[in-house]
């Protein structure tokens, strides 16, 4: 009715438009999905929120070796008082080539550095008098250890850690130390200037600073190894050159001639290797396995160059490096006797008819270079209860004094803390102490060639000059 003028689909088309309208006004659908909406309001009050998840700034730092990172160990008690460790951030990898001369302070104290450098290169152009050089007698000797003294003014922090090398200039007429430290630190200090700006402070290595030497010819070039790399301070021009690089960790070196030109690198790992400072490139002439697994130090014969001694885990071995090829060495002789790791070995400075070793037993030995013969083992004054200086013995522990064919110096840890110096038959000649002023381990030793100048470096950076 009404709709007469729709056709019969339209009409049927709206009719079931009508009824379905009619059936979902009946289920009253409005009305349940208003209820539900309560009910889950409802229920959502009571429900537990869940704790937000952690930050990741906020979580647990993910363990890093303390190796790399160069941080001391802080749960393992030391003798010594350590300075502040340094983040890996704040002592970046130093960058391959040359390096400018400039110390870490250049911007405070650019005067300082200049008078340092400049004594520095005024002191190499001296030459020293080896006319009376030579060896004195045991009672003269003892004499002159005897006057050496210890003052205030001759002890200073050079370096930010713990020494791990050191070098005096030859120079006669200034007290010129160079230091190097755990960090790639080199600290050089002018003993004479008796003034607070007389040391600072270069980076020239990105690792520790394991051996250091003046070149004998040419003393204003200081040459410094490091882990991964082998350099040569040249004061002339104000830059640390770089000889040879190596993935291989350096441990020591010594030159092969007076000029210096080549010397004999030893290597962690047990191989040693031969480097010329007058090719191109930073890579050595020779790389050779010696059948060691850990080379420590290495050491020139002071008279017959071509040999060298080698000193590693229970090896000591001397060999000729005219005869080196990459594999299959055998050593020329053989320094037998030693149970634990051997920490140095040294010809004696004059004939190099002796040879003295320090073991990680706390036994020195003295040999016989000629005939390789024992001539004398005797035990080092230690401190059995802290043993944390004996059980990592470094490089230098035992050296020769220059000047005195028969005689050596080794730190000591006997209270009070000293330096001792033995004679080559076993005989304590003196002892270098001083209860107010020296109150760490000098475990790095050096003595001038000429002068009656001994150093002392210790764990902390501090150097000590009788």
């Amino acid at each position: 009715d009404g709709y007469s003028h729709l056709s019969a689909y339209e009409r049927k088309r709206l009719k079931n438009i009508t009824e379905n309208a009619k059936f979902f006004a009946a289920l009253k659908l409005h009305e349940v999905s208003a209820r539900l909406n309560q009910i889950a309001t409802k229920r959502q009050s009571h429900v537990t929120k869940r704790p937000k998840p952690k930050k990741v700034e906020d979580e647990t730092t993910r363990r890093r070796s303390m190796r790399l990172l160069r941080v001391e160990p802080l749960d393992i008690p030391l003798l010594e008082t350590m300075p502040s460790r340094p983040g890996a951030e704040e002592y970046p990898q130093v960058p391959v080539g040359p390096l400018p001369m400039v110390p870490e302070d250049q911007a405070e104290d650019s005067k300082w550095t200049e008078a340092l450098l400049g004594t520095w290169m005024r002191i190499s152009e001296l030459k020293a008098d080896d006319a009376d050089r030579g060896t004195p007698d045991i009672k003269r000797y003892q004499e002159s250890l005897s006057s050496m003294v210890l003052r205030e003014e001759n002890i200073r922090k050079v370096v930010k850690a713990r020494v791990c090398s050191m070098a005096i200039h030859p120079s006669e007429s200034t007290i010129l130390v160079a230091a190097g430290d755990k960090w790639g630190h080199v600290g050089l200090w002018n003993v004479s200037c008796r003034s607070e700006e007389g040391a600072h402070i270069f980076i020239p290595h990105s690792f520790q600073v394991n051996c250091m030497h003046f070149s004998p010819c040419n003393p204003a070039h200081l040459l410094s190894l490091s882990n991964d790399t082998l350099r040569c301070g040249d004061v002339t021009r104000a830059v640390f050159d770089e000889i040879c690089r190596s993935e291989e960790h350096f441990s020591s070196f010594d030159f092969l001639e007076e000029n210096a030109s080549t010397a004999i690198v030893g290597h962690w790992d047990g191989d040693v290797a031969v480097v010329d400072r007058r090719t191109p490139g930073m890579s050595s002439e020779l790389s050779a396995d010696i059948g060691f697994r850990r080379t420590r130090t290495v050491h020139v014969h002071p008279v017959n160059k071509q040999y060298f001694l080698a000193a590693g885990s229970v090896d000591v071995c001397v060999f000729d490096v005219r005869y080196l090829k990459a594999k299959g060495n055998k050593p020329l002789s053989s320094l037998t006797g030693h149970t634990k790791s051997v920490a140095s070995a040294y010809f004696s400075p004059v004939t190099g008819s002796r040879v003295v070793t320090v073991c990680a037993d706390d036994k020195l030995s003295i040999f016989n270079s000629k005939n390789i013969q024992v001539l004398l083992v005797f035990k080092k004054q230690s401190n059995k209860s802290k043993t944390h200086e004996n059980s990592q013995p470094k490089p230098g522990w035992a050296i020769w004094d220059p000047k005195q064919e028969h005689c050596f110096l080794v730190g000591s840890m006997a209270q009070p803390r000293q330096i001792q110096v033995f004679q080559d038959t076993g005989k304590l000649l003196h002892s270098f102490c001083n209860m107010d002023y020296l109150g760490s381990v000098c475990s790095i030793n050096v003595v001038h060639p000429s002068q009656n100048i001994l150093v002392g470096g210790n764990s902390s950076g501090r150097l000590h000059v009788f």
